[in-house]
């Protein structure tokens, strides 16, 4: 008798089956929308929410949160601002990596011989040292495990060096040194700036319309604009560091190609810093796989016999110049990982904790 009672209670309140099941979410929930971002990752959906009579997840996580047993006072909601100087902090390190590729270039410029190679291997050096500096706080950090490191350097030394060896190897070279794509891996760098602060702007953007939202749907629809709206501010931010660069150092500003890399690299850090760690590191790995491919069937075509090999990629150059394969490789790329983003990052449960929160 005590069993039936139990299951008639359970099929008269199916909330509490649903609590039951999602326990540990509603515990150490500080604020309903936690838990309508933790029931949607659980593939809850608003029609689902109707099942529970409940017009949305909202509404439900609303009634589950009011129900869950609590000793005194409710715990504080965090604030979404980060801790007190921490923006401080994260923006001047997301202008060191430009600085110190700045000052690299700077110091290329006045040296020569040995010592131009020692001011070489120490600013790659450091700018390294300071992008790992600048990711490690702010919006765009992330888990330090990143499968996707060694890529994303091949893809950055390509810029550098990939066109000018292309175009070498086509013309039957390279006989000499060939030239380096300084004005763009300078912008790139610098572009670190504008992209910590366009992560920034969306994910408190974000955040604010999650508040405000009512629905899943509602909620998607509204953050889908801000998204292109920020992805579109960097690439604007990029353009004009590009027409800077090329500027003042005299080179091609190569709009096409570093563009399309700074895209690609923005988006995939963007969705790993909101935990969506898949997709990038197989996109990015394919994007460099391919500008290796590319760049090796050239030299692999001289071999006898295999001449076919080289003919795609000469195409390519032929139509659009070096800086073509880079720009198709990594557009592509950064195509497919914005059709990702718009899908995942417009999901409340991309938002439940505040991205870019400093300790």
């Amino acid at each position: 008798m005590a069993q039936r009672a139990v299951s008639r209670r359970g099929a008269v309140d199916p909330v509490k089956a649903l609590m039951h099941r999602h326990r540990e979410l509603c515990e150490r929930a500080v604020d309903p929308l936690e838990i309508a971002a933790g029931l949607e990752a659980h593939g809850v959906t608003d029609r689902t929410a109707a099942r529970f009579r409940h017009r949305d997840v909202f509404s439900l996580a609303e009634e589950m949160y009011a129900r869950v047993p609590r000793d005194g006072e409710p715990t504080a909601r965090p604030e979404t601002a980060d801790a007190p100087g921490a923006p401080a902090r994260w923006a001047v390190l997301a202008l060191l990596p430009g600085a110190l590729c700045a000052a690299t270039v700077a110091g290329l410029r006045l040296t020569e011989g040995q010592p131009r190679l020692a001011v070489a291997a120490a600013g790659v050096l450091a700018v390294a040292i300071g992008l790992r500096a600048a990711l490690r706080l702010g919006p765009l950090r992330a888990p330090d495990r990143n499968s996707s490191r060694a890529w994303i350097c091949w893809l950055l030394t390509y810029a550098l060096v990939g066109d000018g060896l292309l175009d070498a190897g086509i013309g039957g070279g390279p006989d000499g040194p060939w030239p380096l794509a300084v004005a763009p891996v300078l912008a790139l760098t610098l572009s670190c700036a504008p992209a910590a602060w366009c992560a920034h702007l969306f994910a408190v953007r974000a955040r604010r319309r999650l508040t405000a939202s009512r629905g899943l749907e509602e909620f998607a629809d509204s953050v889908k604009p801000l998204l292109l709206g920020t992805f579109g501010l960097f690439l604007c931010s990029v353009g004009v560091l590009l027409a800077v660069c090329g500027a003042l150092l005299g080179e091609p500003a190569a709009y096409a190609g570093a563009g399309a890399l700074g895209a690609l690299l923005l988006l995939a850090r963007l969705l790993t810093a909101h935990g969506f760690t898949h997709a990038p590191a197989v996109v990015l790995a394919a994007a460099g796989a391919a500008e290796a491919t590319a760049l090796s069937s050239v030299f692999a075509g001289r071999l006898p016999g295999c001449s076919l090999l080289s003919v795609p990629v000469e195409a390519v150059v032929a139509a659009g110049g070096p800086g073509a394969v880079p720009a198709a490789v990594c557009g592509t790329a950064a195509l497919v990982l914005l059709i990702h983003a718009t899908r995942t990052l417009t999901r409340a449960s991309a938002h439940a904790t505040p991205a870019g929160a400093t300790p």
